[in-house]
């Protein structure tokens, strides 16, 4: 398959099939505008408040955004360090953290930002000495592990509502443990895993028509692969809590914003607003989810939190700015003194990626 998606030796689509979707272009386009508009409806009256609040901000809060946030982009960096670890892989934070802000930037400023990301991320790690295998599962897991502490998140905040733990709140706790367990079991026991892919792959052979044993020996290659990680659970604990750390950070990265604006919110609220501001920024949409992962906290930090609407607006503001503007300047400028220099291995690891790109 080519980089555009088109299957080798395969004419590439006729004009006039690509011209037939143009409309989805423009009806993307229209929804966006809508979206503009309706938020700048909305904000218009509050907005000459929201900015005589910005001009009465507390500037020891922000501080304390800026260092929570780059507390929440190091924990990540810690995931990504204990989990290459864990392959056999040994790299310094400071590395691990330069890609973890690289990565960033991409994922926040580029159109499917998210693939560049990964990919870029993928090549580094792979740079480092993983093994493709072991920098694929990084990649899987350690998203696994953060969703897993938004997840988490979310559901305390959920429980904070009703003013008690809950049962939610208890078996979130117990999920995040299974999924370390989990990843520790099959890293292990490297073949639980491939007698599960080798029952799958007779299915898929059975399905295509094909022999089955075909296919088999790339098993037997991840397998081998497989048996150089080893999550034990020192590992293990510490990709827990340093996954909890990048979450934890950040939502209190987004609570001093709201304090840095004179505001008082409440926890519960504030958590499901982080949570559901996360959520929808997953939506690529737009470069880091602009306007509506704004309009999303905005709501949040309302309905939930408590807050005015011009000091909801205000504090949107400043987390943006910090979560979203200030990391997306440091990582391009650690991009350009670190990862700038074209290497002779980047076209073999980007075709390599592709390849492993389910």
């Amino acid at each position: 398959m080519t980089a555009d998606g088109d299957l080798a030796g395969e004419p590439a689509s006729p004009p006039t099939v690509r011209r037939r979707f143009r409309w989805v272009k423009w009806v993307l386009g229209g929804l966006l505008l809508v979206l503009l508009v309706g938020e700048g409806v909305y904000l218009w009256p509050r907005l000459h408040e929201s900015w005589r609040t910005l001009t009465e901000i507390h500037w020891g809060w922000v501080l304390l955004c800026i260092v929570l946030q780059a507390v929440s982009m190091s924990g990540f960096g810690r995931v990504q360090k204990q989990l290459l670890h864990a392959g056999g892989v040994d790299v310094s934070q400071r590395k691990s953290v330069s890609v973890v802000y690289g990565a960033t930037a991409m994922s926040l400023t580029l159109p499917a930002g998210q693939v560049f990301s990964t990919a870029f991320t993928y090549r580094q790690t792979r740079r480092w000495g993983a093994s493709p295998i072991v920098a694929s599962w990084q990649l899987v897991f350690s998203g696994v592990v953060a969703a897993a502490g938004l997840a988490l998140l979310g559901i305390a905040g959920a429980a904070l509502v009703g003013q008690g733990i809950g049962v939610k709140f208890i078996g979130s706790l117990v999920v995040l443990a299974l999924v370390l367990f989990t990843g520790n079991y099959l890293a292990r026991h490297p073949g639980t895993l491939e007698a599960l892919l080798r029952r799958g792959l007779a299915l898929v052979n059975r399905w295509r028509k094909k022999p089955a044993e075909h296919g088999i020996d790339k098993l037997a290659e991840i397998r081998a692969q497989l048996e150089s990680v080893d999550l034990g659970k020192r590992d293990g604990a510490q990709v827990g809590a340093w996954a909890l750390v990048h979450r934890v950070a950040d939502v209190a990265c987004l609570g001093a914003a709201c304090y840095a604006v004179g505001a008082d919110p409440r926890l519960a609220g504030l958590l499901i607003a982080f949570t559901a501001g996360k959520a929808v920024a997953s939506i690529p949409l737009a470069p880091g989810g602009l306007v509506y992962v704004d309009a999303t906290l905005i709501y949040g930090l309302t309905a939930g939190a408590g807050l005015p609407a011009s000091q909801a607006v205000a504090a949107a503001f400043v987390y943006r700015f910090v979560s979203f503007i200030l990391v997306a300047i440091v990582g391009w400028i650690v991009f350009a003194f670190l990862f700038r220099t074209p290497q002779a291995d980047d076209e073999e690891y980007e075709q390599e990626f592709k390849q492993r790109r389910f």
